[in-house]
């Protein structure tokens, strides 16, 4: 039975780890590239789509699994679904603010959101889940810390966008951690929830300046429709690693999403790379490497005194 235990917990954090790689990779790549080509259509309108075009997949995918009933359900618990109303309007400001950001071209604030963001959720995780980190994870942290620093030396003033971002994100993913519900029927009630005030928002940008659905090209009305996908995929593997891996885990994964903009924004639309990117760069890849070493070799031992525990007469 404690092999099996063992083997099962192993099993998860695998899994979690995967859909981490998986979420923040999404969001390190794709996500960039979608909006950047989009950057001409209003702020609003991109979030309402975000969600008209989502909702409809997400109670594809419910009924395709059997999950409707348990939808169904969560809309009759009142704390269920206070819950995730409050996960609702975390992640719709979050989208607000990392849009109109990227539409006011603030990119370096948006980088500096998310580098910060990790260490607000390995805050959350000792205060709130009462998380204990080992000493190599406490010195992967603080090389982190330095690294932020680091990128944030070079912005003036107090960096608004960067903290909003940071604390709506890690807030969503510690009340999502805490929420008894799946993945993907927390999402289908976060989108059900948004549903209603994005077809408002919707026909008030139609009737004050036009959408761009209807009046832009049809390669833009389709890359719309596309937000749903966008929008789902990521969020659904974001919220399956989550229940299942340690939130200063989760934290420090999260770093894959920043490195991968900050790798798209050289690489792929040729902004420059300076030497305190580059040092901060440097420094938060050292910090997740350490933890993910020490991680692994942590549940190296655990499996192994498992084992010896087992075999013990």
């Amino acid at each position: 039975m404690a092999i099996e235990t063992s083997h099962s917990s192993a099993d998860q954090r695998k899994t979690g780890v995967l859909l981490a790689l998986g979420a923040f990779g999404w969001w390190g790549a794709v996500t960039p590239i979608y909006y950047y080509a989009l950057k001409e259509v209003p702020v609003l309108e991109l979030i309402a789509w975000r969600v008209i075009a989502g909702l409809p997949l997400m109670l594809l995918l419910l009924a395709m699994t059997g999950r409707l009933a348990g939808l169904r359900t969560i809309f009759v618990r009142p704390r269920v679904l206070a819950a995730l109303a409050v996960s609702t309007l975390l992640i719709g400001l979050n989208w607000f603010v990392f849009i109109w950001a990227i539409d006011t071209e603030r990119l370096a604030e948006v980088s500096l959101g998310y580098y910060i963001n990790p260490l607000v959720s390995v805050a959350l995780g000792m205060v709130v889940l009462g998380e204990r980190m080992r000493t190599a994870q406490w010195i992967a942290i603080a090389i982190a810390f330095l690294g932020v620093v680091v990128s944030a030396i070079h912005l003036d003033g107090i960096p608004w966008i960067s903290l909003s971002l940071a604390g709506s994100f890690a807030l969503y993913g510690l009340v999502r951690k805490q929420v008894d519900a799946d993945a993907p029927t927390g999402l289908a009630v976060e989108m059900t929830l948004f549903f209603p005030f994005m077809l408002i928002i919707l026909g008030l940008v139609h009737a004050n300046e036009g959408t761009t659905f209807i009046s832009g090209p049809w390669w833009m009305a389709l890359m719309l429709l596309l937000g749903g996908p966008v929008t789902i995929i990521p969020l659904l593997l974001f919220t399956g690693c989550a229940r299942r891996l340690r939130l200063a885990t989760v934290g420090l994964l999260q770093y894959i999403a920043p490195s991968g903009q900050l790798l798209m924004a050289v690489l792929v639309f040729n902004e420059p790379f300076g030497t305190e990117r580059f040092l901060a760069f440097l420094l938060i890849w050292v910090a997740v490497s350490l933890y993910s070493i020490d991680s692994y070799l942590a549940a190296r031992a655990e499996s192994h005194g498992s084992r010896k525990a087992a075999e013990t007469p």
